[in-house]
């Protein structure tokens, strides 16, 4: 795996910066793929997510994106070969979910 962007090694902001966008594998592909559909779980969304991999292991410039994806911290969807999940581990900022709150019955 490529190495991780570090505070001294930020991706251009400039639109020079942001060239390789146009020579990435996904420009033709069909968005969706990269992008998850509201309540999509389970096996569905690991085949969508595989399926999108796939595109990116191909992807010239799969070291730019995912440097990017890191850099701005992308929230959502597939971006250098990483799913959010995996970003957010690379990130040291795992999900946190909130605690479901106990119910209480009075009778």
């Amino acid at each position: 795996m490529p190495a991780l962007p570090t505070a001294k090694h930020q991706a251009p902001t400039t639109a020079e910066g942001r060239d390789w966008r146009r020579q990435a594998g996904c420009r033709t592909a069909d968005p969706t793929l990269f992008f998850h559909p509201v309540n999509e779980r389970g096996p569905q969304r690991q085949r969508r997510i595989a399926r999108a991999k796939r595109v990116c292991a191909h992807c010239p410039v799969l070291v730019q994106c995912r440097t990017h994806a890191l850099t701005a911290r992308e929230p959502f969807g597939i971006w250098g070969g990483t799913s959010e999940e995996e970003r957010n581990t690379i990130l040291g900022r795992g999900r946190s979910r909130p605690q479901a709150a106990a119910s209480h019955c009075s009778a």
